[in-house]
């Protein structure tokens, strides 16, 4: 394990920040206090779930405005140091546990015989959420990784949302083309988020498949071998259906493809916020312009990049996609979202709206 010198401490800013990235956490807690809440009478069992929407997208983004911006970033110096240090992995591995916990507690919850409609429905929008915020978010960061058991965790976590195919796609397609024409998830100028979603999700199932079909191919496999990771993580999510319908029925079963649903669908709106209307330029030879940190959105509001392990230094990933999230860097000649990815996804859905705040920034940066 490599650790920071002792003769080469961080500044204590960043010390501080280091044990703040803990609140990550707190994401996969927020189900638990609204279930707690209700224990509790403060508020009726159908109303709980919806403490977790108004969590993100109403406390977080009032935070965010309040906290304000951080550009701070790891010392140069020790940066190989920090990339080092097992703290910061281990953290992201402990989601694997918390979000297997979450489920259960939100499967439980659905089937209980006091809960109405309007309450099933808050759990599966609740924990769907928290599925994208969480497991989605950390499977991001671990995919990226030479690791096997982060790779693994990865695509664990992104099973328990049926969207295995983003392990594949996100890092051999997406990374790739980002920021082209090529590229569905990587928005147009002037297109809507509800012109955008069907195309990046089809996208993202179909693309995974031909990017595995092409590896097996130079392999000289079949695409329909053991090989093909794609049945390992979408046969894990038949595996979580099964058990969710065997142990909790129907209602089991809708909650875990609900939640899924409303997990990846907040990804591809996330994505949409991160690329809108960006693009790489095409050289004389007909290939794109390299990959840097002009070609993706960054937003450097304090507390959501505590919650998100920096994902809003979106622009610092595309152009470094290993750097561990913990040195994701700052840049300010970078793109610069107005506000932080709640407010953000919020002001995707009503288009009018997106475009009145985002073209005029887009027409500036350009020029």
């Amino acid at each position: 394990m490599s650790e920071t010198s002792l003769t080469q401490r961080p500044p204590l800013t960043f010390t501080l920040k280091k044990y703040a990235y803990t609140l990550f956490l707190v994401s996969g807690a927020i189900p638990f206090i609204a279930y707690a809440v209700s224990l509790l009478d403060l508020i009726s069992v159908n109303t709980a779930p919806y403490i977790i929407l108004l969590f993100f997208f109403g406390v977080i983004p009032v935070l965010d405005a309040l906290l304000g911006r951080d550009s701070l970033n790891a010392p140069q110096e020790l940066t190989k140091d920090i990339s080092g240090e097992y703290y910061y992995q281990r953290l992201t591995l402990l989601t694997v546990p918390v979000m297997f916990g979450v489920l259960i507690l939100g499967l439980t919850q659905v089937s209980q015989s006091t809960i109405e409609l309007s309450g099933q429905v808050g759990w599966i929008l609740g924990i769907g959420v928290v599925s994208g915020v969480l497991a989605i978010n950390v499977a991001h960061e671990l995919i990226h990784k030479d690791s096997k058991l982060e790779r693994f965790c990865g695509g664990l976590l992104l099973s328990l949302v049926c969207y295995g195919g983003f392990k594949v796609e996100h890092v051999r397609g997406h990374h790739v083309n980002v920021s082209t024409p090529e590229d569905p998830s990587s928005a147009d100028y002037n297109q809507t988020l509800y012109h955008f979603l069907p195309r990046a999700i089809w996208h993202n199932i179909t693309n995974a498949w031909k990017l595995e079909s092409i590896r097996l191919t130079r392999k000289e496999k079949s695409v329909w071998s053991l090989d093909n990771e794609l049945f390992t993580w979408y046969g894990l999510s038949t595996l979580w259906a099964i058990l969710s319908f065997i142990a909790f029925g129907w209602l089991g079963l809708a909650f875990f493809l609900g939640q899924s649903i409303v997990a990846f669908v907040l990804l591809e709106i996330i994505n949409y916020v991160e690329h809108y209307g960006l693009r790489r330029k095409k050289r004389d030879n007909g290939k794109y312009e390299y990959v840097t940190h002009h070609h993706s959105w960054n937003s450097n509001f304090f507390l959501t990049n505590i919650l998100l392990i920096h994902l809003q230094r979106h622009s610092d990933h595309h152009a470094f996609p290993k750097r561990r999230y913990q040195v994701l860097r700052h840049h300010e000649d970078s793109p610069q979202l107005p506000a932080g990815y709640a407010t953000m996804v919020l002001l995707a859905l009503v288009p009018p709206l997106w475009k009145k705040v985002m073209n005029p920034i887009i027409d500036k940066y350009y020029k």
